[in-house]
């Protein structure tokens, strides 16, 4: 702990003299004209010199070292109207810019390639792609556009399937996956039913999505991060959208919170409020009841859910602001043999201060959440999971003109509730409290053409008493104006695990539990663990390429090792067994991605080669989502004399998921409760499976998709429009396996054709 008080001294003494120190500096914010929203990948350029950059996912833009003199800024993104202000940049002052761009008709709103490129040639992002609300909506999607049905089309994530099913990340289980909203971390995002997440796609700002050797800003998870930010309200007037289709309904309604700002010169206030609900449930009887589910024999589709979001945001002339916000998410689902609810709920606040007289931008936030999960199985005990969650966070960056240092302190707390009886009636419980703390920096430096980014994280886990110090590093080097070439890498870990077992096909009950305080043991041994954490280092290096003015390239390979993985010991036979067993792990493979981009046609085109296995103590096995190859094409295209048509295409691709095979069957006589009373000759037990030895030996066989969707869009005023949306999901109706009821050998598919129709009014 004295290291990390004095590493706490030091940041916050160059804080200190950040606020203080004087320098000449042009900054400022760049915003949408008629929203208020921030525009980001802007280019900002000074125009008659070499010096440039682009607005951040804020709006925002730094400018250090400017030699005193008058100078013209430019600023442009496509869509919107180029501006220039004429900037007098004076001796040791800040000057600060407040830049509205107006909108002006395009045949589509493309993404700023010009813009993107030149963040490609100033920012590592090694394994990092950005999303944004278009993008989600360019995809053919069933019911409504949604993050949980893009997500599958970035190399390096697999999903296992239409219902229950989870995202893997590059070898990465999903509690290995760090996802944040508005920087809360969110432990459950995906609903019961595949196609749909707790984020309204509607309310995104930005997703971005990190696969493998991220910086020392995030911690507590060691596979992956997807961090999402909404936007904000519309701060000039009230507007919305209502949508439906058989699936569900959603509303959201945004505006200025009293009366707007006639100025255009930043600053204001407003509110965004969005409302979904599924009725699935009902409707399917009627539209799909030839749908098959994980409840054969049942009538319609079984799940239903619930998502409630709020916030507010207030900002200053100056870029400044405070945003407060909440959310309430709620999931059921009920099977003949089983029903599962969750719900989500939380909230906090996040600020940006940014300081007059420094180039310092700090932000702060303080989140809460609170998790809480049931599974009643027919014949079988309840299971219960609930996890509370609060965080703070500190964080300061500081620009330079050709430079970044980032750095900050968090703290986190976790409370856990949690109650598991196995199928041999053993009961696993946690009730656990515990946090952590600690701090991190990030320094980005641009010399010539090379991209440094050097970073450490001190991670302090109490209920262990024990400090991880992860160094990473991540670097790129421009050999051209069209090829780059990246590495990045680093030490991980983290210490909540999750009650999924990497070999259960379908997952219902999805607890938490906070690592072990009891002894854990290497796999295989009676050997003891250095740590009661989980460890990984990756290794990632790749390559950029700029093939022309609207194609690129992006080649990664990627290595990850798992060198300690903890789960819990859901076979646990006695009271005396730990309830948590080690192994270790490794994921490698390489991905390629290829992006098309004109006004018109947006195609993205990814294959991913992939291995990932476990290793017991006894046998080396491929994971339940090992999947070697996986291939995704989306096709984008808008036509139409008014450009008011819009086609889109996907087809998915992957080869065969492992199971384990079974060898055979037993009468399961329960000798634990019943001892030598046990009558063998007139119980009547439960069927036992015999499993092979080699586990995870077989696969099943190879997946594929086809989805469609045609939109066309109806104005109705001048603020006021109407969409159409036709979609099909599984279009050639493939039967894509789900499961094997291994006791009936009864084959379960995943969902078969899908026809959907959805209507959405804009005002």
């Amino acid at each position: 702990m004295n290291l990390l008080r004095g590493i706490t001294l030091l940041l916050l003494s160059v804080s200190f003299v950040s606020l203080f120190g004087q320098n000449t500096i042009v900054r400022g914010n760049v915003y949408d004209e008629t929203s208020g929203e921030p525009i980001f990948y802007a280019t900002v350029f000074v125009e008659g010199t070499t010096i440039g950059t682009v607005t951040n996912d804020e709006g925002f833009f730094s400018i250090k070292d400017i030699e005193p003199g008058s100078y013209t800024f430019s600023f442009s993104f496509t869509g919107f109207e180029t501006t220039t202000e004429e900037v007098e940049v004076v001796a040791n002052k800040i000057v600060y810019l407040n830049i509205n761009l107006k909108e002006v008709a395009m045949e589509l709103q493309a993404v700023n390639i010009s813009g993107r490129r030149t963040e490609a040639r100033k920012e590592v992002k090694v394994s990092q792609l950005s999303v944004s609300s278009s993008d989600i909506k360019s995809l053919p999607s069933t019911g409504d556009p949604d993050i949980a049905q893009y997500l599958p089309v970035l190399p390096g994530v697999i999903s296992t399937g239409d219902q229950g099913g989870q995202i893997y990340i590059r070898g990465g289980a999903p509690i290995q996956n760090l996802i944040l909203l508005d920087g809360v971390p969110i432990i459950n995002p995906f609903h019961s039913i595949g196609f749909f997440s707790v984020f309204e796609t509607e309310a995104i700002r930005t997703v971005d999505v990190l696969t493998g050797g991220f910086n020392a800003k995030y911690g507590g998870r060691m596979s992956a991060v997807l961090d999402i930010k909404s936007r904000d309200g519309n701060k000039k007037r009230l507007s919305g959208k209502l949508s439906a289709n058989p699936f569900l309904a959603k509303a959201l309604i945004e505006g200025p919170l009293g009366r707007p700002r006639e100025d255009s010169r930043g600053g204001g206030s407003s509110f965004l409020l969005t409302a979904k609900t599924s009725y699935i449930d009902q409707t399917s009887k009627s539209l799909y009841s030839y749908a098959e589910t994980a409840n054969p024999g049942a009538e319609g589709l079984p799940y239903s859910f619930t998502d409630l979001y709020g916030k507010l945001s207030f900002s200053s002339s100056n870029g400044s602001k405070l945003n407060l916000f909440g959310f309430d998410y709620n999931d059921k689902v009920v099977y003949d043999v089983a029903s599962l609810d969750w719900s989500l709920s939380g909230g906090g606040l996040k600020s940006t201060l940014i300081p007059t007289n420094s180039n310092l931008v700090i932000n702060a936030s303080a989140a809460f959440s609170g998790y809480d999960i049931n599974l009643d199985e027919l014949n079988g005990d309840p299971r219960s999971s609930e996890f509370n969650n609060f965080s703070v966070n500190i964080d300061f960056s500081y620009y330079g003109l050709n430079s970044e240092f980032n750095y900050g302190l968090f703290f986190n707390s976790m409370r856990t509730n949690f109650t598991f009886k196995n199928f041999r009636g053993v009961t696993i419980e946690q009730a656990d409290n515990t946090s952590e703390l600690g701090l991190y920096g990030v320094y980005r430096l641009v010399v010539g053409d090379l991209v440094l980014e050097p970073s450490v994280r001190f991670h302090y886990y109490t209920a262990q008493n024990n400090v991880q110090v992860e160094p990473r590093f991540g670097a790129k080097y421009n050999v051209t104006d069209w090829l780059r070439m990246k590495v990045a890498g680093g030490l991980y870990s983290q210490n909540i695990l999750s009650s999924v077992n990497e070999q259960d096909v379908v997952n219902l009950f999805v607890g938490f539990l906070s690592g072990p305080e009891e002894a854990v043991y290497q796999p295989g041994t009676t050997t003891e663990t250095d740590d009661r954490l989980q460890h990984a280092a990756h290794l990632i290096g790749g390559v950029e390429i700029d093939l022309g003015v609207n194609l690129e390239l992006n080649v990664e390979g990627y290595y990850k090792d798992f060198s300690q993985l903890i789960s819990l010991n859901r076979a646990k036979l006695s009271p005396t067994e730990s309830n948590f067993v080690a192994e270790t792990g490794k994921a490698y493979g390489v991905d390629f991605s290829l992006r098309y981009n004109i006004p018109k046609a947006y195609v993205w085109a990814t294959y991913s080669l992939g291995k990932v296995t476990r290793f017991d103590g006894e046998q080396e096995y491929p994971t339940i989502f090992d999947r070697r190859h996986n291939i995704n094409l989306l096709v984008s295209y808008v036509f139409g004399k008014s450009r008011d048509w819009e086609a889109g295409f996907r087809w998915n691709f992957g080869s065969a998921l492992p199971f384990t095979q079974t060898q055979g069957f037993f009468s399961d006589l329960d000798f634990l409760n019943d001892g030598l009373g046990t009558d063998v000759g007139t119980e009547n037990p439960d069927l036992g499976i015999v499993y092979s030895d080699v586990r995870n030996g077989g696969r099943l066989v190879p997946y594929h998709r086809l989805d469609l969707s045609l939109k066309k869009t109806f104005d109705l005023g001048e603020r006021s429009k109407l969409e159409t949306i036709l979609s099909i999901t599984n279009a050639y109706n493939r039967d894509n396996i789900f499961y094997i009821d291994r006791e009936t050998s009864t084959r379960i598919d995943q969902l078969p054709i899908l026809p959907n129709l959805t209507l959405s009014w804009s005002f």
